[in-house]
């Protein structure tokens, strides 16, 4: 302590002799300079956790970002967030001013996440990323795909019981869909997309024949799906495949 205390008034002498001021001087006796180690990390709509979502991904993802601030000191700092489609960084979707953000993408098309932050002590000013160097996020998201099935056996079997979107639909961001009897009856509803109808009412199996599905859905992309088709249902159909599939 005594050795820091005659350095930094070593310091303050020097300084005053060549006009620095004491910030400045505090700034220089810093060692190690502030540094930035942005991070990020998402999470798909099946709740998996992925570090890199460069590659397309369906909608919504969440994502969480993070500054990750290491030798802060005596400095203080001002950061900032952009998130904007590939190639117009001026014009950000998204400005915010903390730390650590979070974020949901909802709309198709590749996204750049960037960090900006700012260090300032006294008139020592150190900018994050240097000029050139910036190397944002890339966010990937997938235009919109939705299928439903023509039929499906709800006979216990274990294949194609649920009547459901096909496997393989992305970027949907809004989901309503409502099965009828043929005298118009509402027999069942449901908005999740991984959701569907289990070919009941009121807890008892409905008959083998013809149904109705209304759906109504909205894709990252902007696209509206206004589906209305037939259902069938066959309890006894023992084909093997897989659930979503026409038969």
């Amino acid at each position: 302590m005594l050795k820091h205390m005659i350095r930094m008034n070593f310091l303050k002498v020097f300084a005053w002799c060549i006009g620095l001021t004491t910030t400045t001087v505090a700034a220089q006796a810093q060692t190690e300079l502030p540094a930035v180690y942005p991070e990020a990390r998402y999470e798909t709509q099946d709740g998996e956790t992925i570090e890199d979502a460069s590659s397309p991904q369906s909608a919504p993802l969440a994502g969480h970002f993070t500054s990750n601030v290491e030798n802060l000191g005596d400095y203080s700092v001002r950061y900032e967030w952009r998130i904007y489609p590939q190639g117009q960084e001026n014009a950000p979707l998204i400005q915010r001013y903390d730390a650590d953000i979070d974020y949901t993408f909802t709309q198709s098309g590749v996204f750049h996440v960037q960090l900006y932050a700012t260090f300032t002590n006294g008139t020592d000013t150190i900018q994050y990323p240097e000029a050139g160097e910036a190397v944002p996020f890339v966010v990937n998201i997938s235009e919109s795909k939705l299928e439903l099935p023509n039929a499906f056996t709800p006979n216990g079997d274990g294949i194609n019981d649920i009547y459901k979107a096909k496997d393989g639909h992305q970027s949907i961001v809004s989901f309503r869909a409502a099965v009828f009897n043929r005298w118009g009856q509402k027999l069942y509803a449901w908005t999740d997309i991984e959701g569907g109808w289990d070919g009941t009412y009121r807890g008892s199996k409905v008959k083998d024949g013809t149904y109705f599905v209304v759906v109504e859905a909205r894709g990252a992309d902007g696209r509206e799906y206004k589906i209305r088709k037939d259902v069938n249902i066959l309890t006894g159909f023992t084909k093997n495949g897989t659930n979503g599939s026409d038969l």
